[in-house]
């Protein structure tokens, strides 16, 4: 008998579901009203004489301004968001010393690495004031693939406890399934999930030599290695199809029409603003503003790429194991455990969901279960 979906989860993912989007909307129009204020105010103006050192200096330190005075007035919401909010649902594990802890170190990390990419950025904007979004763009897609490699040992480690899997003989059936998709893998391992959260996952994470499989403990405590084996199977179609590849070939596309669509419109405005150039520091809140809207608008297209590869891996994953029953199981058993909306509306599916809901999933596999020959198991 079917496996079927919780009702009573169910009613806490839409609530779940529904409170999250209001506070994303929140947070965005929080985002863009500080923007604003900077651009139509002497504020940013005021902040750039203020801060009279040499160029990389004076962008440096209004970068970390901004970011700090931006910190503090979202710190609320941020609190209420990442803490409070999945603690109420049952998402979350971590008492408040573990949060700051892991919020201090992702601050740390997104702080240094920002004013850094600034510092780069209006190098470039001064130094190539035709060709900077060309540069920059280049530089964000060599630093993507960069990133995407040393996760798995350098960013992973700083928030989880990254350990060779103690299950051998699941280890070996996953390294198996992984060979059968012609897949090299650096070894099978395991996350300390279970330290912070109720939530399941696992994926396929580096590229190359630093490519291995990784479980959420809580996958390993709550399903049988039949289902472990499914959802693998999928994280292995995303490589077999070069989904990562793909999709940051499509972002780096997007980011470039988004960087040329700011060249145009710096060039075409901050002399009329006060500004005294596309270097200007004082310009940044126009330049975050045209990025921002920019990647708004291109938000359901980029949704729907995404949803479009998962979509594929989807498919790989019923073709390789050939168990569309168990695919099922393990679409509602992760339904359910993660408190995700079965069916959303299509418009929230259109601006918020990167994968395919889970009736869509469950649909496909259906379909695949269709086409088998008869009297297939």
């Amino acid at each position: 008998m079917e496996q079927s979906l919780d009702v009573e989860r169910q009613e806490k993912a839409r609530d779940y579901a529904r409170i999250r989007r209001r506070l994303s909307f929140f947070d965005l129009g929080l985002g863009f009203f500080f923007l604003l204020v900077l651009l139509l105010t002497p504020l940013s103006v005021g902040l750039r004489n203020l801060l009279d050192f040499p160029q990389p200096l004076r962008v440096a330190l209004y970068f970390a301004t901004l970011m700090l005075c931006l910190g503090i007035v979202s710190a609320p919401l941020s609190f209420y968001r990442g803490f409070v909010l999945p603690r109420r649902f049952g998402l979350s594990l971590q008492n408040l010393r573990g949060w700051l802890l892991d919020g201090i170190k992702g601050g740390a990390l997104g702080f240094f690495l920002g004013i850094g990419a600034m510092v780069l950025l209006y190098w470039l904007l001064g130094s190539f004031p035709d060709l900077w979004w060309l540069f920059a763009a280049l530089l964000l897609l060599f630093f993507t693939v960069l990133m995407t490699n040393l996760a798995p040992i350098i960013i992973v480690p700083l928030f989880y406890r990254l350990e060779p899997l103690a299950d051998a003989n699941l280890g070996e059936r996953l390294v198996r399934l992984a060979e059968r998709a012609q897949t090299r893998v650096r070894g099978v391992f395991t996350i300390n999930l279970s330290s912070k959260a109720t939530t399941a996952n696992a994926a396929l994470l580096g590229l190359g030599n630093t490519r291995r499989i990784v479980l959420g403990d809580t996958i390993l405590h709550g399903y049988s290695a039949e289902e472990i084996e499914v959802i693998m199977a999928h994280e292995l179609g995303h490589h077999v199809h070069s989904d990562v590849a793909r999709l940051i070939a499509f972002q780096s596309l997007i980011t470039l029409a988004g960087l040329y669509l700011a060249h145009l419109v710096l060039k075409a405005s901050v002399l009329g603003l006060g500004f005294s150039g596309i270097a200007d520091v004082a310009a940044f809140p126009l330049l975050a503003l045209v990025l921002g809207g920019f990647a708004l608008v291109m938000t359901p297209l980029s949704n729907a790429y995404s949803r479009l590869l998962e979509g594929s891996a989807d498919e790989y994953a019923l073709a390789l194991t050939d168990n569309p029953q168990g695919f099922r199981a393990v679409m509602t058993k992760l339904c359910d455990q993660n408190l995700s909306e079965a069916q959303p509306s299509r418009w929230v599916e259109l601006f918020f969901y990167d994968h395919p809901p889970y009736f869509r999933r469950v649909d496909r596999a259906r379909r695949y279960q269709a086409r088998r020959p008869e009297g297939a198991e």
